[in-house]
């Protein structure tokens, strides 16, 4: 499954495309009240066309990072494409080289558009939280070392 396989036809693809947006729509609004209110605090809004999200960046709350809600990204850096770490490497089981952040988020967002507000717990399912055990993080890193494999029952190919 990806994105890169929707239909050539541009009213085809518009329509399963804004399907996975409305579909996603009740996890963002979650993501959207948090960033109108972070917008108080500092935070700046941008729309990213590629990753199919609005990012709130400077987001002034949470450990540091980012987090995906539906089509909406936390993010608490000034530029959501920042190298970081994939969660293998923050655990120390591969050496391997930086991912870029708004690739792994843009992963979390194509499972949001596919999965809606099943996302989270299925994530909470699969993997318990936020690690290198937990499916969605794994095909997030894998989607953003490679460009494939978003999907978190792809098959893995981390060789």
């Amino acid at each position: 499954m990806a994105w890169d396989r929707l239909p050539r036809q541009p009213v085809l693809r518009d329509l399963l495309l804004t399907l996975g947006v409305l579909w996603a729509l009740p996890v963002s609004l979650f993501g959207l009240l948090a960033g109108a209110l972070a917008l108080a605090f500092g935070a700046r809004a941008r729309w990213r066309g590629g990753d199919l999200a609005l990012v709130f960046q400077q987001f002034p709350w949470g450990p540091g990072g980012a987090i995906t809600l539906g089509n909406v990204i936390l993010h608490t850096g000034p530029d959501l494409a920042c190298p970081c770490r994939t969660y293998a490497c923050r655990a120390g089981l591969v050496d391997e080289p930086a991912i870029v952040m708004a690739d792994h988020e843009r992963a979390h967002v194509y499972q949001y558009m596919v999965l809606g507000a099943l996302f989270l717990p299925l994530y909470l399912l699969v993997g318990g939280g936020i690690s290198e055990r937990n499916r969605f993080e794994q095909a997030a890193d894998r989607y953003a070392q490679t460009g494939r494999g978003w999907w978190p029952w792809a098959q893995a190919d981390r060789s």
